[in-house]
């Protein structure tokens, strides 16, 4: 064959696979990707492969904007029940003490807000102040957000949720058999001070 056919017939296989993936991405560019809140753990494991492999986009920046449009900001008001001794329900007073309290009434009454995955905010309805925990793995309520007001929400094997100090690892809110606070870095998951029962107000 001539080396001038040879070169036209590459270069016509060259526009060709150019148009072909030209076509290609323009299709996969415009197919609507399945919404985050829908969409199920493959969907959103593929959406992020698509998004490095062939879009380019980072899947660790995919991901957080999926952790902040929907988990930032959902809120749940709630009552939290912890099971030890009469059976008590977390309380923040307005001179900031917390402690439980027996009978539900208006300074039990939380506001359970998503700060970030897996991450929450408690705040007093009544009292308008944020559950707070010290280094010391003491509870005080404070009309300031800071990160001594973020606490890891687990769910047990038993339903009940464990909440640890984002900030101090190993410290829980706790009620001792009394409603008295605990110390939190005194308590773990395996005592029942810990286990809190989310109640609808």
């Amino acid at each position: 064959m001539p080396k001038e056919e040879k070169q036209e017939d590459s270069t016509h296989w060259t526009l060709t696979a150019i148009v072909l993936l030209g076509s290609l991405l323009g299709i996969v560019s415009s197919y609507p990707i399945p919404s985050r809140t829908n969409a199920t753990l493959l969907e959103q494991r593929w959406e992020t492969l698509f998004s490095r492999s062939v879009l380019g986009i980072s899947g660790a920046k995919s991901d957080m904007n999926w952790e902040s449009d929907y988990l930032m900001g959902i809120k749940r008001v709630r009552r939290l029940y912890c099971n030890v001794g009469i059976g008590f329900h977390l309380q923040i007073l307005p001179d900031g003490r917390i402690n439980g309290v027996h009978n539900e009434n208006q300074y039990s009454l939380i506001e359970i807000s998503a700060v970030e995955r897996g991450v929450i905010s408690m705040y007093g309805v009544r009292s308008e102040l944020f559950v707070a925990m010290n280094s010391r793995g003491r509870l005080y309520g404070t009309k300031y957000f800071r990160d001594e007001c973020k606490f890891k929400e687990t769910l047990l094997p038993n339903n009940y949720n464990a909440y640890e100090s984002s900030v101090y690892k190993g410290s829980y809110i706790a009620l001792s058999k009394h409603g008295r606070a605990k110390r939190g870095n005194k308590a773990t998951t395996a005592m029942t001070v810990t286990h809190f029962l989310p109640r609808l107000s």
